[in-house]
């Protein structure tokens, strides 16, 4: 079965045709064409600000000319994860879609159903002349994933609604009135490089397979850090092995939990038996302490290299990297005591890279209150400053406060009570949303988020509830109309 064989049809049939076309934060240009090509082609009328942002419109049903302009809103961009043997070029290839009993997924990448599906829902409300609404605004923000760059960059009447219905929620029944506020820190040191020794085993030390997932909704799920679990190896046993430190690697994007990490390192030749047990001891541990928040697939492995690095760090450098990404804060920080069972503070400690004889670490904080979103990012840049990083915080985005008294909130309930005969679930998230900076633009708006349900977003796990794609529709179409 092919997903355009799926229901509701228009939506999955739109949601193909994203799927085609690359798409990954930052390089949106193709996805930008294809957006107004699609509008173009079906008589749409569109417009495309300095940022990227798309805006398409569709009249009102005839008699409901006076109800509230509907902005439905999603972003272009999607996260680019790949599983490491996967061999996928996210600037040029289209995703391959899976269709697997009652869930959609990719073949060894992110699915993009985030925020694809959004995107599909709206370029088939617009398409759909059956349906009963007041006028619509469908807004394709670009580089949502990464500094909510399109939402940032919105000029004051580029949409003119009212209303604001946000399709980048992740679970079906769930109405989402609030988020996090968010902000990047990235620890930078230009690295010191020594010849490398003679008479040393070279070892590629990896952690591989974790479930990874969102840094915010998934952050309290106690998954594990393969950058900061393989520096813990590496500190643990740096004494006894006395190691040279050649190359590290691990994760990927500031928003994904990273999953995959690995380092080389030389050690004495007579003592590869000994770190092997080590290794095998450690793997067993962390196999015990993640065992019910990981999958029991995941790999801590040591091989022996035929080839000799280039070059290594020097001793300093390779202890005061190893030490800081392992001391430093991850996960979550504080919960909330305002919303029981709600993340108020977290921290991912998402890359660690190196590029010529810089590397390059980067933590990604959340909160729901920005003063302590601010204070592990403060904490974050003392400890590598103290080790001689250079610190600087990027992408510093607002909360959303939610407003429990929304007229469309209560209409949103009204509705899913009707459709469904229960009571949404009605939250604030961990995660960041465009809302809150849709609001500091045009403070007027009454917004709520929701969505199909999406699991491991942000990893190339990413699946998306068939079924819930059909309720995600129903809903959204009787709120429409309910709206009108």
């Amino acid at each position: 079965m092919k997903i355009t064989d799926l229901q509701p049809k228009l939506v999955w049939e739109c949601f193909d045709e994203i799927t085609k076309v690359p798409r990954p934060t930052h390089h949106l240009e193709k996805m930008k064409h294809f957006l107004v090509s699609w509008a173009e082609k079906h008589n749409i009328p569109y417009a495309v600000d300095e940022v990227g942002n798309v805006v398409m419109k569709k009249p009102a049903t005839p008699g409901h000319e006076n109800a509230p302009t509907i902005i439905l809103q999603g972003h272009q961009d999607m996260v680019a994860e790949k599983n490491s043997d996967k061999v996928h070029d996210f600037m040029n290839d289209p995703i391959t879609t899976i269709v697997d009993g009652d869930w959609v997924k990719a073949d060894g990448t992110t699915l993009g159903a985030d925020n694809g599906l959004g995107c599909a829902t709206a370029m088939a409300v617009l398409l759909d002349n059956t349906l009963i609404h007041g006028p619509i605004e469908a807004l394709f923000t670009v580089d949502e994933e990464q500094g909510l760059i399109g939402a940032n960059g919105i000029q004051p009447g580029f949409v003119t609604g009212s209303v604001l219905l946000n399709l980048d929620s992740e679970e079906m029944g769930q109405i989402v009135i609030g988020c996090a506020g968010g902000k990047v820190t990235v620890a930078e040191k230009r690295l010191k490089f020594e010849e490398t020794p003679v008479n040393k085993l070279w070892m590629k030390v990896q952690l591989s397979n974790f479930n990874g997932g969102h840094s915010g909704m998934e952050i309290n799920l106690g998954r594990g850090n393969a950058n900061q679990q393989l520096c813990r190896f590496l500190w643990e046993n740096w004494k006894d092995f006395d190691f040279e430190l050649a190359e590290f690697d691990g994760g990927g994007l500031a928003n994904a939990i990273p999953r995959e990490a690995y380092a080389i390192i030389g050690i004495d030749n007579g003592k590869k038996d000994e770190f092997i047990k080590k290794a095998k001891e450690f793997s067993d541990k962390i196999h015990m302490e993640f065992l019910l928040a990981e999958t029991p697939d995941f790999k801590f492995e040591v091989e022996a290299l035929k080839d000799t690095p280039a070059k290594i760090l020097s001793r300093d450098d390779a202890i005061s990297l190893i030490s800081a990404v392992f001391a430093c804060p991850n996960g979550v920080q504080n919960m909330s005591r305002a919303v029981e069972g709600l993340v108020e503070t977290s921290c991912n400690l998402a890359s660690v890279k190196f590029d010529g004889d810089q590397v390059r670490v980067t933590v990604h904080q959340r909160s729901s209150v920005d003063s302590r979103r601010d204070e592990i990012a403060d904490r974050v840049k003392a400890l590598f400053e103290l080790l001689g990083y250079t610190v600087t915080f990027d992408d510093a985005y607002v909360g959303w406060a939610p407003n429990p008294d929304s007229v469309l909130l209560g209409k949103a309930k009204e509705s899913y009570r009707s459709l469904f005969g229960k009571e949404p679930k009605v939250e604030a998230l961990h995660a960041g949303l465009e809302c809150g900076l849709f609001l500091e633009k045009m403070p007027e708006l009454d917004m709520i988020s929701f969505g199909p349900t999406l699991k491991d977003i942000h990893s190339p796990s990413e699946k998306a509830y068939i079924p819930s794609v059909q309720e995600f529709w129903k809903f959204l179409v009787d709120l429409l109309k309910r709206l009108a």
